[in-house]
C-alpha cells in the first residue's frame, strides 16, 4: 500500500476543531514525533491511516493451547509462561496453521496520556482472509482495548480460521484507532448525519443503536452471484502477495436460484463473503465502526474487520456507490438470512477534525473504494 504525504484532504481545515473525538492522520504522526507511539523500527508513512495506524508483526509468535486475557495482575510475558506451547521465528517469513492460536509481540507500542485511549480492529484484508485477530495489552480485560494513559507493549493475538497463511517480521493485520474523551455516539446525531450528508443510499435509514446493514441476497444484474463461501481445504496464502491467487482455487462463488426465495443458509463454523443492500458513506469529519456480532439479529458473527475510515463512499473522494462487504460465519446452527435482513449497525464517531489523508483520496492506495462484492486484494479480480 502506498501513500502521498503532501495529499491534502478536501475541503482540510475548513471545520471546528473538536474536543472530544477519534484522532485523525495528522494528530497520529505527532503522537509518533511526540514519543507516545514507539516502534521498533521507524513508522512509516504507508501505515498511518486517515483514522488509524497500522500495526506490524514483530520477530517471533508463539503458538499457545487456548486464547486468553492476562487480566489485571499479569503482563503477556506472563500468561505466556504457562500456555506458550512452542516459539517461531518470522524473520524469514512462518506459516501460521488455520485452527491454532498464536501471539506476536508488535513492532509498535503506546505511551498514552491520560485523556487518550484505544480501540483495535482487524485490517479489512485481514477479515476477509477470516484471520480471527484480536489486540491485547498488558493487565488487559478486554480484546480490541488499549485503556487511557496505558504505557506498555501491544500484542495481535491471531488465529486463521480458513486458510493458512504465511506472515513474516513487518506483516500487517491489525490497526489501532485513538480516541481523545468520550466522544457521543448518539443516534440522534446520526440521525443529523443521514439528513445532511446521507450515511445510507437506496435503503430507507434505519438508525437504532446505530445505522442497520443489511445483506443483499437478489444478485448482481448479469450473473446473479450473491457472494462466495470459502473452500475449506486450500493451499497457503502470503499475507504480503496481493493479487496473486486465483479465486475458485479458495472459494465458491454462490449464485441465487431462479424462482426461489432470495435467501441463503449459512452452514455452521462456514465462512462467507457477501454484500450489503446498502450503499454507505463515512463524512469526511467521522469516522464509522460496524459492530461484529449482536445475538439479536441471529447466531452469526458479521464483520471481523470493522472500520470505515473518513471519506469512505464519499462521491469527493471517489466513491460514489460503495457497498459494505459482509464478512459471515454462522455458530452452532444453521441459520437462514434473507434478502434485506439487518444482520448488522455501523456505529458513526466524530473526529476531532478532518484527517490530512481521506480514504480513496491522494494516493492512499485504498483497496475497497467504490467497492460492490469485492473478495480481498490477494485474489485477482
Amino acid at each position: 500500500m502506498t501513500a502521498d504525504t503532501s495529499a491534502a484532504a478536501p475541503d482540510s481545515g475548513t471545520r471546528e476543531k473538536r474536543t472530544t473525538g477519534i484522532l485523525p492522520s495528522q494528530t497520529i504522526r505527532e503522537m509518533i514525533k511526540g514519543g507516545q507511539i514507539i516502534s521498533d523500527t521507524p513508522v512509516i508513512d504507508a501505515q498511518i491511516q486517515p483514522s488509524s495506524i497500522d500495526l506490524r508483526l514483530g520477530d517471533e509468535a508463539y503458538r499457545v493451547r487456548a486464547s486468553f486475557l492476562p487480566g489485571r495482575n499479569a503482563t503477556v510475558r506472563d500468561r505466556l509462561e504457562t500456555l506458550a506451547m512452542h516459539r517461531i521465528d518470522l524473520r524469514d517469513g512462518a506459516v501460521l496453521e488455520k485452527g491454532c492460536v498464536y501471539i506476536v509481540r508488535l513492532q509498535e507500542s503506546v505511551s498514552l496520556p491520560p485523556k487518550i485511549s484505544g480501540t483495535a480492529n482487524p485490517k479489512s484484508s485481514t477479515g476477509r482472509l477470516d484471520i480471527f485477530t484480536r489486540l491485547i495489552t498488558d493487565y488487559g480485560t478486554e480484546f480490541e482495548s488499549v485503556p487511557e494513559g496505558y504505557d506498555g507493549p501491544l500484542y495481535a493475538e491471531i488465529s486463521p480460521r480458513t486458510f493458512s497463511v504465511l506472515a513474516r517480521t513487518g506483516s500487517r493485520l491489525n490497526q489501532l484507532r485513538f480516541r481523545r474523551g468520550h466522544p457521543v455516539a448518539s443516534d440522534a446525531a446520526m440521525r443529523r448525519l443521514q439528513d445532511s450528508v446521507v450515511l445510507v443510499h437506496g435503503q430507507e435509514a434505519d438508525i437504532k443503536e446505530g445505522v442497520a446493514v443489511s445483506v443483499d441476497l437478489t444478485g448482481e444484474p448479469k450473473t446473479g452471484l450473491i457472494g462466495y463461501k470459502a473452500k475449506q481445504h486450500t493451499g497457503l496464502i502470503d499475507i504480503d502477495r496481493p493479487g496473486s491467487y486465483e479465486v475458485l482455487d479458495f472459494w465458491e462463488p454462490l449464485y441465487r436460484q431462479k424462482d426461489r426465495p432470495a435467501e441463503l443458509v449459512l452452514d455452521p463454523d462456514e465462512f462467507y463473503i457477501l454484500a450489503s443492500k446498502e450503499y454507505l458513506s463515512v463524512p469526511l469529519d467521522h469516522a464509522a465502526e460496524m459492530r461484529a456480532y449482536d445475538t439479536k439479529v441471529g447466531e452469526f458473527r458479521v464483520h471481523y474487520a470493522g472500520f470505515f475510515d473518513p471519506g469512505f463512499g464519499m462521491s469527493e473522494a471517489g466513491g460514489e456507490a460503495t457497498r459494505g462487504v459482509l464478512e459471515v460465519r454462522s455458530h452452532d446452527v444453521p441459520f437462514v438470512i434473507s434478502d434485506g435482513q439487518v444482520v448488522c449497525r455501523l456505529v458513526y464517531e466524530p473526529l476531532i477534525e478532518i484527517p490530512d489523508k481521506i480514504y480513496g483520496a491522494g494516493g492512499i492506495g485504498s483497496n475497497y473504494q467504490g467497492q460492490g462484492l469485492k473478495l480481498g486484494k490477494h485474489f485477482r479480480s
